[in-house]
């Protein structure tokens, strides 16, 4: 008997699959796929929701300084004749940061082996910023699952597909 499910896909289209809906339920909360999709991606999940639970608060505040650019009224940078050259203005500010202890650090490490990063846009704007999934589970998930032990997802099946007949679910996270 397998140890998982092989989903009628190679190892490495299975894999890419996995980590997409594990990616994206992360990032929504809720995913709409097949039962057998989803129950294993929901073991994935519930992984990386346990080791953020385990590591959230393990982490020192750290002061360092920070290079930062002047800037004027409208934003923009101030710029210095030095030699012959223009050059912007810096002064040093002191900022806290969050250092990550060893484990914690492992901990992040082994999640975006799993995770794909995603990209976010404001509307309005052609810019896309990425966001910080790793960060998500520390911060949001794991505060809210921090009482639970196990049972971090939801499967709600929905009916069977039109084309071929699959179960579907909607997976979500509790």
């Amino acid at each position: 008997m397998a140890m998982y499910r092989k989903l009628g896909k190679k190892s490495d289209q299975r894999k890419a699959l996995l980590r997409n809906q594990v990616t994206q339920l992360i990032y929504h909360g809720k995913i709409k796929t097949t039962e057998a999709r989803a129950k294993e991606v929901r073991r994935i999940a519930e992984h990386l929701i346990t080791m953020a639970i385990k590591e959230k608060d393990n982490f020192e505040e750290v002061t360092v300084q920070a290079k930062v650019a002047d800037k004027d009224k409208d934003g923009k940078r101030v710029k210095v004749v030095v030699d012959g050259k223009k050059v912007t203005k810096y002064h040093t500010e002191d900022k806290k940061v969050k250092k990550d202890n060893p484990s914690r650090l492992h901990a992040r490490r082994e999640m975006l082996k799993v995770l794909y990063p995603v990209m976010e846009s404001a509307e309005g704007s052609k810019k896309a910023k990425k966001v910080d999934l790793t960060d998500k589970l520390f911060t949001e998930i794991a505060p809210k699952y921090q009482s639970r032990n196990g049972g971090y997802t939801r499967i709600v099946k929905i009916g069977q597909r039109k084309g071929d007949g699959a179960m579907e679910v909607i997976l979500e996270l509790v």
